[in-house]
């Protein structure tokens, strides 16, 4: 896999963001990757976003990662989730132009607020295939709307994750439809440590599948 460094606008300013792109690529299922809240150091360098995108590269398919606005090199500043909610359409945008990217097999993954950014912007987007939710914090944001999606998702969190008490995510996945897959990791909390490689081979595993 070859990571390509590139930058996309997003309304008046431009965002930064990483492709992981397979070595002889004509067609490939994509897959973005949305990183933690910017408030609490979250960027696309973090620990979690790395590891899936590392996986998403080791089923062949198309990772792409990037910085919301304000963090790194991405322009702007922080928005309060409404534009970063743009960032995520930019994104989307982007991916649909880039030549290695079948357009039509594009997944995405939000890891604990870049879920509660993305999501309800892309949870009816035609253009997306299937969803991914690392570590929803269900305490934080309003997550109600995915009882309304139909496409096939993944919610992944830790048994120990102060964010989103045990009980309450379960209680959740249940409430959602079909097609849904939910796992809780024993041991792990909010941030992963030593459980990156489980997460990420899971989630490399379901959109494999999915796309």
């Amino acid at each position: 896999m070859i990571t390509k460094k590139v930058k996309f606008p997003c309304s008046e300013f431009s965002l930064e963001g990483i492709l992981g792109i397979p070595e002889d690529a004509v067609s490939f299922p994509a897959v973005i990757i949305c990183h933690p809240h910017p408030l609490f150091g979250g960027s696309m360098n973090n620990n979690v976003v790395v590891s899936v995108f590392e996986a998403l590269g080791r089923k062949s398919l198309i990772p792409f990662r990037f910085n919301f606005r304000g963090v790194g090199e991405s322009q702007g500043e922080f928005s309060h989730g409404i534009g970063e909610q743009e960032d995520v359409r930019a994104a989307i945008s982007f991916a649909t132009s880039v030549k290695e990217i079948d357009a039509q097999r594009i997944g995405l993954v939000g890891y604990s607020a870049g879920a509660g950014f993305a999501l309800p912007v892309c949870f009816n987007d035609e253009q997306l295939r299937a969803l991914v939710a690392i570590s929803p914090p269900l305490a934080m944001f309003d997550f109600q709307f995915l009882k309304g999606c139909f496409k096939p998702k993944l919610l992944l969190s830790g048994n120990e994750d102060n964010f989103t008490p045990l009980p309450q995510f379960i209680e959740f996945c249940q409430s959602l439809p079909e097609p849904k897959k939910w796992e809780s990791i024993e041991g792990a909390d909010h941030f992963w440590w030593g459980y990156e490689s489980t997460v990420a081979t899971k989630v490399a595993a379901f959109f494999n599948e999915a796309l």
